[in-house]
């Protein structure tokens, strides 16, 4: 009893902090560029999940052949898909964002139909075309014109494109590495990336930001809690409960954003953009349902959370 309670609050507790990530990443971007903001949370995480490998004795040796699909992990994501996401952010809110960021799973299984061949259940399928349903009610006014920027939209899909092309090149990997390994490479690989980015176009921006460790704060929170506390708690989770189980957990992280947005932020959801995220996770849920390959569903519980 005691062993499924603390597993149900691991995967709860793990939620709520991916949910709140959206919500820190807005009020970090108060004072900081997005850039900044990822390559310092990028940076702190690699610094927290390496301790954490080292203290568990969870480091080994990447095989040769693998190395070129943890770098293309990288590209995918955290880069590109944090080059989407965060910039998407700035422009709508973190409600909208969230409940965009979760159809990933949709889209990563749709890809995973093309790429690999994979034959789905007739219930995979009325998922996949609901939750699309679920996010153009969400995003579309009666009167047929979308009713969010148009460039945190297009942004935020870039995003959800990265997370299914990692989706797809980390079901090659799982099972050789543990979850928090390859994370953590993944992240230190995708800093080395972004390290550039940040010295040409938002350092001098940095330097020019007056201190405050109060500034600094939603950025720690986004290293510590939704970098590395959430996936962890997930991955234990994840190994008391199964893959699947697990999974649908991730389909209330749309809920708590926009509950907490609400709150702290003070958005604010139509009957209609409620009715769109309901019929989103309905689809979810459907989507998700028995109906892939052990690699692909392993590799699902990671996308969009990794970073």
């Amino acid at each position: 009893m005691k062993s499924a309670k603390r597993t149900y609050g691991a995967i709860i507790l793990s939620m709520i902090f991916w949910s709140f990530s959206f919500i820190w990443f807005k009020v970090a971007n108060q004072t900081f560029r997005p850039i900044t903001i990822v390559f310092i949370r990028l940076t702190f995480s690699v610094i927290l999940l390496s301790l954490f490998l080292f203290l568990t004795k969870g480091f080994v040796k990447i095989r040769k052949e693998d190395r070129k699909l943890f770098v293309m992990l990288a590209v995918f994501e955290p880069f590109f898909y944090f080059l989407g996401e965060s910039f998407g952010l700035t422009y709508v809110s973190a409600t909208v964002a969230s409940v965009l960021i979760s159809t990933i799973p949709v889209v990563a299984t749709l890809g995973a139909m093309v790429i690999f061949k994979e034959r789905l259940k007739a219930i995979n399928y009325a998922g996949i075309i609901i939750s699309f349903i679920g996010v153009l009610v969400f995003i579309i006014n009666r009167n047929g014109t979308l009713s969010f920027n148009v460039r945190g939209l297009v942004l935020l899909m870039v995003a959800v494109l990265s997370a299914t092309g990692y989706n797809l090149t980390l079901s090659r990997l799982v099972g050789k590495y543990s979850p928090v390994f390859i994370v953590n490479i993944q992240n230190i690989i995708g800093a080395l990336l972004f390290l550039p980015v940040f010295l040409i176009f938002d350092f001098h921006h940095f330097l020019s930001t007056p201190f405050s460790f109060t500034h600094f704060v939603p950025i720690i929170e986004l290293s510590v809690f939704a970098s590395c506390g959430a996936f962890i708690l997930f991955a234990y989770s994840v190994g008391n409960m199964g893959i699947s189980k697990a999974n649908v957990f991730s389909n209330c992280i749309p809920v708590f954003t926009a509950l907490f947005s609400f709150i702290l932020l003070g958005d604010k959801l139509t009957l209609q953009n409620i009715a769109g995220m309901a019929i989103v996770i309905t689809g979810l849920f459907l989507s998700q349902m028995d109906g892939r390959r052990k690699n692909t569903d392993e590799a699902l519980i990671l996308t969009g959370k990794t970073a």
